[in-house]
Formats: C-alpha cells, sequence, structure tokens
C-alpha cells in the first residue's frame, strides 16, 4: 500500500472567518473519511467570528486547532499547515471545498505495498455557492507520461485542483511547500514539480469538490502579476522537463497569452486597456495576438447565436 501499513494522511484546512460559512462541514467531512487514519490540522488566520469557539467545539483527538495572532496571508497559512503535518500525506482542504466520504481510502488503497508517490489524483466536479453540481471531470491522465501531463493541463484535458490532490508529505517539505513568485501559482509548481520527480497515481473517480464562487482569488489581482508567476511556472517547467522545452514553450506561451487576454477582458484584473493586451502579446513572445484573440472570440460568439436561433426552431 505504502511505505508503510496504512499510512497516517494529514488534512490540513487553512481557514479565515468561515464560522458562519462551511467550516464545520469541511471539518466533520475530514474527520469522517472511511479511512480512519488521519489527522485534521485547522490553522485559522487570526478570524474575528466565532471559528475558535467552532473547532474547540469538536472532540475528536485526532483534531489540531492554530490559531495566528495576526492574519498572515493565505499562502502563509497554507504552509503552516504542511508544517505541522505529520503523515506521509497531505490534502490542502480549503474550508470552502469539499470531498467524498471515502476520498482518502480511494487515493490510499491502490498503492502497492512499498510504493510511494510524489502525488495522487482523482477527479473533481465544480460546485457553485449552493452546492449545485456545475461540471464533472473524470482523471483522464492514466499512463501519460510527465510532459504529456502537463500538456493536458495546457489543453484542458488534465484537471488539477488542491481539493483533489493527495501530496507527498516529506517530498513537498523538500521542494519548499506552495509557493511561486508572486504565490498565483503556488499550487501548479509543486504540483508538476512532486509529479515529475517523483511520480504520481491516477484515480479516474470523481471523488471532491471545488467551490466556485466571487470569492475565488484573482479578481483583484494586477494581470502583470499573472503574468509574472506564469512565466515563473513556465520556467519550473522547463528545468524539469529540459529536453521537452521546446515544445512547453510552444503550447504553454499561447495557453497563457489566452489566458490572460480573457483574464483583461473578463475583468479579472485591476486595469484593462490596449496596453494590457500588448503587454501580454510581448510577454509570451508575440505567439498568439490580441488581434487574433478578439477575432477568434467574435466568431465564437456569433456560433453561439447561431446554434442558439436554430434550437429555437
Amino acid at each position: 500500500m505504502s511505505s508503510v501499513e496504512n499510512p497516517l494522511v494529514s488534512i490540513g484546512i487553512p481557514t479565515f472567518n468561515r464560522a458562519n460559512g462551511n467550516l464545520l462541514k469541511v471539518i466533520e467531512r475530514a474527520l469522517g473519511q472511511t479511512y480512519q487514519n488521519v489527522e485534521v490540522i485547522v490553522s485559522d488566520n487570526c478570524s474575528s467570528d466565532h471559528t475558535p469557539e467552532l473547532v474547540q467545539s469538536i472532540k475528536d483527538s485526532r483534531l489540531r486547532y492554530f490559531r495566528q495572532e495576526t492574519n498572515q496571508g493565505p499562502n502563509f497559512n497554507f504552509n503552516y499547515c504542511l508544517k505541522q503535518a505529520r503523515g506521509e500525506y497531505f490534502l490542502l482542504f480549503h474550508d470552502d471545498d469539499m470531498i467524498d466520504h471515502d476520498f482518502v481510502e480511494t487515493c490510499i488503497s491502490p498503492l502497492e505495498p512499498g510504493q510511494s508517490v510524489g502525488a495522487i489524483f482523482t477527479g473533481v466536479r465544480i460546485i457553485d455557492e449552493n452546492d449545485k453540481v456545475l461540471e464533472e471531470h473524470e482523471n483522464k491522465a492514466a499512463g501519460l507520461s510527465p510532459s504529456e501531463f502537463i500538456l493536458g493541463w495546457f489543453a484542458d484535458i488534465t484537471v488539477l485542483y488542491l481539493c483533489s490532490t493527495l501530496y507527498n508529505t516529506a517530498r513537498l517539505k523538500e521542494v519548499g511547500g506552495f509557493s511561486s513568485k508572486k504565490n498565483l501559482y503556488d499550487d501548479l509548481v509543486p504540483t508538476f514539480t512532486l509529479a515529475t520527480r517523483y511520480g504520481r497515481l491516477d484515480v479516474a473517480e470523481v471523488k471532491a469538490g471545488f467551490r466556485r464562487h466571487s470569492d475565488n482569488r484573482g479578481s483583484s489581482v494586477p494581470i502583470h502579476d499573472w503574468i509574472e508567476d506564469s512565466l515563473y511556472l513556465l520556467d519550473i517547467l522547463y528545468r524539469l522537463l529540459p529536453d521537452k522545452r521546446t515544445l512547453l514553450s510552444k503550447e504553454g506561451e499561447l495557453y497563457f497569452c489566452k489566458k490572460m487576454y480573457r483574464n483583461v477582458s473578463e475583468q479579472l484584473a485591476l486595469s484593462r486597456s490596449s496596453l494590457d493586451y500588448l503587454g501580454i502579446y510581448r510577454s509570451y513572445n508575440y505567439c498568439y495576438s490580441p488581434w487574433h484573440y478578439f477575432y477568434e472570440k467574435k466568431l465564437s460568439h456569433r456560433m453561439t447565436r447561431i446554434r442558439r436561433a436554430f434550437a429555437v426552431r
């Protein structure tokens, strides 16, 4: 199954002012796993609500609660959970996402005796603020090489979310935890690093839920920070797979160029001007012009209207 039988799994829950939200459900789901050998670490980033009382009312020896004296920011809280982890594998479980009752068991049970991997992935569902399922994505990455795994993410085939990823704790600590230049892709840097260096295990079943709502990170971040962090991530990928640099560069720059145009056009950045688009174009080696982007976007909208018109008929 693992380097030890029934390894301890650490579930880290970073939280801030969610006592009136889903925090209790998240903790109960972590403690209510069918796989019992878990520890649950709640790191409270100096909440001003009744989070301390809520957590301390839960009587389970597997639950450990820590409270920061001042708010240290989300990235600090992520890594504080990791620092406290004593398990062989680690899940960063945001206080508004969800996992199935058998998530951990489904991840751990396929491991062969003595087998240890960098990360374990399951499929994921996207849910809204009212728990309605918006999308479901099986994990189709089984059998993919490290480069195919990364290229699959660029092509929206490989789906990667923290709630559906179990990390090798020691390896994650070795690579510096959750970190990137601007801490926007602080999850993907360790994800790709561990999966490439130490191997991965892919579970097809959908066993976790990522909650999509207005509070998701990104809406107030300047576009140049997103660009800088994406270039940092690409550089990490080039170093991980130097023999695949040309292919990764071609597909990666195109992916991020389109994504940054979309961020600006959907106002997921503080500013929005022609200079933003030109800056994006230049940052990704002029791989895809903003004029091409707007042409394809306009064409896509036109095709959507045509399909709807025929559907009405």
